[in-house]
């Protein structure tokens, strides 16, 4: 049988499917070179666009880049003066001597302070909470007291044990007046947003706001995976908890996961630097909400009327510890915690030790922890023995191996998923709050960190630490470096999408 010619109209149809997938790669790939991030990131982006014909245009349009919703980019652009001027009257507030603190910490705070403009402030008492049962009984106790806000802000919501008592106590609180904010990320707490209890706190009068809407008409016009990943509570503007856990009851959180309970910890602050996470929480609040007085137009006329609005206003000094409050994100500097946590592992000069749920630095971070192990820092890293994503847990993996030869000290814990985040440096600084060792944390999610330059608080984080080291078992290097080959192959693979996780 004789094949016939095909039509004419095949052959410009394939001509032009071939010639548009070869400028969608040649022009994606340019955008990529020229957007000058990470080494890592642009190469892992060019793997992607040039290898996967079409859909690796498409997801790179959808993930590349760090595009933040147009409504909330024009707020964040005028509000930017009047949130400055806020800033300069912090540091009038409660200024920190230096003398008898860390050498190191000063030029630690003044990075800090020009990357984001909030000051350390002495003064402050805080109280760390390692439970969940005194996390969320202190969260209660003091909504309880509350007579004018209760503001609230987390990655994941879920209602259920514990959780409730916080419902409850919110709805008695809306009940005799007062105003309480819930701000929660809309893929974090997407089950939560659209619940009978959701609905139920709203029409007791509390607002539940989403936080950085997702969605697939959304996906077009702004990155999805960009997330709202700070865990905040403020009360009446006096009294302010941060830290790790989410609002959940771990005790039913991810039962069928496999990896036990969530171990989180929260501190409870009392002192000058609460005003700095109270201003955080109200501009957030501001950059994704339209609701009432909180237009950009009264912004602009009255930041007076927003501060009396949002109980943001000034905290007498209740203690003795100097506190840096550190919002980050994708704003108006990126590079904020990313460039924090380079200076702080290069300040170890005795001991460095670190807990994260997930471990994936990129270079820099990387060169910067076994750096510190070579100078003759110990240096411990602590992640749990299983992890509830599968890709993190092999990428994680694939850089023990060279972190433990150069000295870096692997401990596995087994209590559970060990998902607090805290750094201690020499016994006498700690970094605390939401931020993992990964690029998410430092580039995509925005996130919050209490820089405590405060030697008596860091020995409480590091006897938590320390518990922590208890209940885990260190790598066995000589074992996992024989490991089979199929495992290294997989912890590879997932290696080369690590600057996309």
């Amino acid at each position: 049988m004789n094949m016939q010619d095909p039509h004419w109209s095949y052959t410009i149809l394939t001509t032009a499917v071939l010639l548009a997938d070869l400028f969608i790669r040649i022009g994606l790939s340019l955008r990529v070179i020229m957007r000058k991030r990470p080494y890592g990131v642009s190469l892992a982006w060019l793997v992607v666009v040039l290898m996967v014909p079409f859909l690796g245009g498409f997801f790179y349009l959808l993930f590349g880049e760090n595009r933040i919703p147009e409504k909330r980019t024009e707020r964040a652009r005028v509000s930017y003066n009047h949130y400055q001027h806020w800033l300069t009257t912090l540091r009038q507030r409660a200024p920190v001597s230096w003398q008898g603190i860390n050498p190191e910490c000063a030029p630690l705070h003044r990075q800090a302070v020009h990357l984001v403009g909030l000051p350390a402030m002495a003064g402050n008492n805080l109280t760390l909470l390692t439970s969940p049962e005194e996390i969320i009984g202190s969260i209660v106790a003091e909504i309880e007291k509350a007579v004018s806000t209760c503001h609230m802000q987390f990655y994941i919501w879920e209602e259920g044990g514990q959780v409730n008592k916080v419902i409850e106590s919110l709805i008695r609180a809306a009940a005799r007046g007062v105003t309480c904010r819930i701000l929660l990320d809309s893929i974090g707490s997407r089950d939560f947003l659209k619940s009978a209890a959701a609905e139920k706190m709203r029409a007791a009068g509390i607002r539940v706001q989403e936080s950085l809407p997702a969605g697939l008409i959304k996906a077009l016009f702004a990155r999805i995976d960009i997330r709202n990943h700070r865990k905040i509570v403020i009360i009446d503007g006096r009294t302010a908890f941060t830290g790790s856990q989410n609002m959940v009851d771990p005790d039913i959180f991810e039962k069928d996961a496999g990896v036990g309970n969530w171990i989180d910890m929260m501190v409870k602050i009392e002192g000058p630097v609460v005003e700095s996470l109270a201003g955080t929480f109200i501009s957030d609040w501001f950059l994704d909400s339209d609701i009432g007085k909180f237009r950009s137009e009264s912004l602009t006329k009255d930041i007076e009327t927003v501060r009396q609005l949002g109980d943001i206003h000034p905290q007498p000094i209740v203690g003795n510890c100097p506190v840096q409050f550190v919002p980050s994100g994708p704003g108006f500097a990126p590079e904020t915690i990313h460039s924090l946590l380079l200076t702080t592992i290069y300040a170890a000069r005795k001991e460095l030790v670190l807990t994260t749920p997930y471990l994936i630095p990129d270079d820099p971070l990387l060169v910067a922890l076994k750096a510190a192990a070579q100078r003759g820092v110990e240096v411990a890293i602590i992640v749990p023995k299983k992890n509830n994503s599968r890709l993190v847990h092999y990428a994680s993996r694939a850089r023990y191996e060279e972190l433990a030869e150069s000295g870096v000290k692997i401990f596995l814990f087994h209590g559970g998923l060990l998902h607090s985040k805290t750094i201690t440096v020499d016994r006498d600084f700690a970094l605390f709050g939401s931020v993992n060792l990964d690029m998410r944390s430092c580039w995509l999610n925005f996130e919050a960190t209490l820089f405590i330059y405060c030697r008596t608080f860091t020995e409480k984080i590091l006897a938590v630490q320390q518990e922590y080291l208890e209940q885990s078992d260190e790598l066995d290097v000589v074992t996992f470096i024989n490991r089979g080959t199929y495992e290294k192959f997989k912890e590879n693979t997932c290696l080369l999408v690590s600057p996309l996780l």
